[in-house]
């Protein structure tokens, strides 16, 4: 009768597919960036049309990943986890294919879309598969395989770009794209029930419309190193945010539940993920100047001399595991905060290879354990019924976080030096310290049961409950 107390037969099916659709994303972004040089040069673009094939993405994913997650909610995160895939897959063909830069940005905004499907999916499937006492390894082992991506793509983007131009990089993505896709919506084992959820389809455009604007805000204010191209984004994110919680907070089905924006632990590591990835993201992009503009280094010394990030990501995701388990996430958060704001301010001061590897490794490592431990609050917090949603906004924070930090670091580079971002955005980092005072601690660990039943399975107490007081 209990079956959540063991995990179910689709367990380890639904944690490599979470895990491949993590990876795919992740090297996504890496080889790009490694490709888009190249890619420039082939089709004859410009620079402005070559970043829009990533500033679209980033658009069409953040608009969106809010949204996706309530349809998983509602239809199954498997079910969306296999269009996303199968979309992506063909996407990534469809741009090795395509004519003209053109052709390039609008394949890279579908294939957002496509992701903003997937990436909430990859954690909907894991709150759906796995109690919430046994979360914490599948998690880790997510994570570290999107350090494994992380070190990988570099590297692996410019062996292929180099050998077989920048197409190929595109065409790594589409067989595990679109086996895991098949798979997932070939596979029999039966979801959890779901609850009658009604989309909010004029809070979904409202957010999507305050997401899109702020990203594009923040891109053409790490673009153009100035305010001005990014005072009509901000005005209608603003305008359109305000929109939202009014409409959130007459709709009866709001988009966002209650239970879920309403909780503060899940509210903090939102923070947290944000402050983080916004932190990491503008150091590594400052470090990349620093490294190759006043210390001369070449991009391969700069990758190898960045390398103990990776690793220390990767060693990281495991250990956080334990370190839920024994100090809870409150204690976890807050000391990795802190290991992340020290990592960058090492960065700051560093002028030798032992200081930079030095430095890099405390960045991963911090950075590392907050991942895990800030998305096993939103996942584990979050009611199975709103698994989808959570997972949207814990994508959302990841998406919005390096935006925030480049657009910052881009700032305060232009305003001093290549050094000057890396003492504030060490002090970004150390804001999450303060955010992860109200995550649970270890006894906290245990305060999700009247969410989630006494089982964790349970779907059914919340909305109806909340329509029946209606």
């Amino acid at each position: 009768m209990n079956r959540s107390a063991n995990r179910p037969p689709s367990g380890p099916l639904t944690l490599a597919s979470s895990v491949a659709g993590a990876v795919v994303v992740a090297l996504d972004g890496t080889i790009l960036t490694i490709a888009q040089p190249t890619l420039q040069r082939d089709l004859d673009a410009s620079f402005a049309q070559v970043q829009w094939t990533t500033t679209g993405y980033l658009i069409a994913v953040a608009a969106l990943l809010v949204f996706a997650g309530r349809l998983g909610d509602r239809y199954g995160h498997r079910r969306l986890f296999g269009l996303g895939m199968l979309g992506f897959g063909a996407t990534s063909a469809g741009i090795a294919l395509a004519p003209g830069i053109g052709w390039v940005i609008a394949l890279r905004v579908a294939q957002g879309v496509f992701g903003a499907l997937l990436q909430p999916a990859t954690l909907g499937m894991l709150r759906a598969a796995y109690p919430p006492d046994r979360l914490r390894t599948p998690l880790a082992v997510r994570t570290a395989a999107i350090g494994v991506a992380a070190a990988a793509g570099p590297v692996l983007g410019g062996a292929l770009v180099t050998e077989l131009g920048w197409r190929s990089v595109f065409l790594l993505h589409v067989v595990p794209a679109l086996l895991f896709g098949l798979l997932a919506l070939a596979a029999r084992n039966p979801e959890p029930p779901r609850t009658a959820v009604r989309l909010d389809l004029p809070g979904a455009l409202l957010l999507a419309l305050a997401l899109a604007a702020l990203v594009h805000a923040l891109a053409a204010l790490s673009e153009s190193a100035g305010a001005g191209p990014a005072a009509p984004g901000l005005t209608v994110a603003a305008v359109a945010g305000a929109a939202f919680v009014r409409r959130e907070r007459r709709a009866a089905s709001p988009l966002l539940p209650a239970r879920v924006v309403g909780s503060a632990a899940i509210g903090s590591a939102l923070g947290m993920l944000v402050t983080a990835s916004a932190a990491l993201h503008g150091a590594l992009f400052i470090c990349v100047y620093l490294l190759q503009d006043t210390f001369g280094l070449d991009p391969l010394q700069t990758a190898l001399r960045s390398l103990p990030l990776a690793l220390l990501m990767i060693a990281a995701a495991p250990v956080s595991a334990v370190l839920l388990r024994r100090a809870g996430a409150r204690r976890t958060t807050t000391a990795a905060a802190l290991v992340l704001a020290a990592g960058i301010a090492v960065l700051s001061a560093a002028s030798g290879t032992i200081s930079l590897c030095a430095g890099f490794a405390l960045v991963g490592a911090g950075f590392g354990t907050v991942m895990v431990a800030a998305t096993h609050v939103v996942v584990r917090h979050a009611p199975v019924e709103s698994a989808g949603v959570a997972g949207g906004l814990q994508q959302t924070a990841l998406n919005l976080g390096p935006v925030l930090g480049v657009a910052t670091a881009t700032l305060l580079a232009e305003l001093g030096s290549l050094r000057t971002p890396l003492p504030v955005l060490a002090a970004v980092a150390a804001l999450g310290a303060l955010l992860g005072g109200a995550l649970p601690g270890r006894a906290g660990t245990k305060g999700t049961k009247g969410a989630e039943g006494s089982t964790g399975t349970h779907v059914t107490t919340g909305p109806e409950r909340r329509a029946a007081r209606r």
